[in-house]
């Protein structure tokens, strides 16, 4: 059902963790499966120098977490805004249909957290 590399992230999932004084956090999550993932980046001059994160979810979701992560770190911005849930999908040898939301996941915690960045909430509102 899994491939290898799906197993090998969720089994040694990378970058695990939380980033001491990061430039930004985001949590994202899929309410109808309950996943949920908060990311954290540490950015310097445009990349991607330090992402962690803290996942909960099925294995799938741990695996692609994982995977996205290594692909965004030492990355431009704009790199990064380039992950999709298919890129991650493929870079983990494929996914099952019904465990392709978990790809999106991780894809859109990184994008959300990126764009954040890029344009954070004015001051005196909620973000």
């Amino acid at each position: 059902m899994y491939t290898d590399k799906v197993m090998d992230h969720f089994s040694n999932p990378r970058n695990v963790g939380q980033i001491e004084n990061p430039n930004v956090v985001v949590k994202v999550g899929d309410p109808g499966c309950g996943d949920a993932v908060l990311i954290f980046l540490k950015i310097d001059d445009n990349v991607i120098t330090n992402v962690k994160y803290k996942v909960y979810g099925c294995g799938a979701a741990i695996a692609t977490t994982s995977m996205a992560s290594t692909m965004v770190e030492g990355k431009t911005l704009e790199e990064a805004l380039e992950v999709t849930d298919e890129k991650v999908a493929e870079a983990l040898g494929g996914l099952p249909d019904s465990k392709m939301h978990c790809s999106n996941l991780a894809a859109t915690a990184i994008r959300a957290a990126v764009t954040r960045y890029l344009t954070p909430p004015e001051e005196g509102t909620a973000s």
